[in-house]
C-alpha cells in the first residue's frame, strides 16, 4: 500500500484582472514617465531627415508632371516612330533576357552532367573489378562443371564397356 502515488495537490488563485497593475512584478520596477531620452533624440534627429526627403520626392514627382506635359505634345507627333521603336527595344531586351536565360540553363545542365560523369567515373574502377571478379568466378566454376561433366561421361564410357564388353567411340 505504500507503494501507491499520493495524489497532487492543486493549488487555486483568485482571478486577476489583466489591468492591475500593481499586482504585476514587471511593472513595479519600471513606472511609466515619458519617452525615454533615446526616443526623443531618435524623433529629433529622423524629423528633419525625413521631411527633407518627402519634401525631395515631392520635388521629383512636381518634376516628372511638368516634363510630361511637356513631352506630351512630342509623343503625339512622333508617335508614328516612337511606338514602334517601342516595341523593338522591348523586343530586343525580351530576347536578351531569354537568350541569357538559356545560357544559364544550357551552364547548369553541362554542370549537372560533368558532376554526374565525376561521380559515376569513381565508381567505375569498382564495378571493374567486381565484373572482374564475377567473370573469374564464373569460369571457375564452368571449368569445375566441365570437368565433372567429363568424369560423368567417362564413367558412363567405362560402365558400358564394361557391361557390353566393347569399347564405346
Amino acid at each position: 500500500m505504500t507503494d501507491r502515488p499520493q495524489p497532487h495537490q492543486i493549488q487555486v488563485r483568485p482571478a486577476q484582472s489583466r489591468f492591475d497593475v500593481g499586482d504585476y512584478k514587471g511593472m513595479q520596477t519600471q513606472q511609466h514617465h515619458g519617452p525615454s531620452t533615446g526616443k526623443i533624440l531618435a524623433v529629433i534627429t529622423l524629423l528633419p531627415v525625413g521631411g527633407t526627403l518627402l519634401g525631395l520626392a515631392g520635388l521629383t514627382f512636381m518634376g516628372t508632371i511638368i516634363g510630361l506635359l511637356c513631352a506630351a505634345p512630342l509623343f503625339f507627333v512622333f508617335s508614328p516612330v516612337l511606338v514602334p521603336a517601342a516595341i523593338v527595344l522591348g523586343l530586343a531586351v525580351t530576347a536578351f533576357i531569354t537568350s541569357g536565360a538559356f545560357g544559364l540553363t544550357g551552364l547548369s545542365s553541362l554542370s549537372w552532367v560533368t558532376n554526374y560523369l565525376r561521380r559515376a567515373t569513381g565508381t567505375v574502377p569498382e564495378q571493374l573489378d567486381s565484373a572482374k571478379r564475377r567473370m573469374a568466378d564464373m569460369g571457375e566454376y564452368l571449368g569445375q562443371k566441365t570437368k565433372e561433366v567429363g568424369q560423368d561421361i567417362h564413367q558412363k564410357a567405362q560402365e558400358t564397356k564394361r557391361t557390353t564388353g566393347h569399347e564405346v567411340r
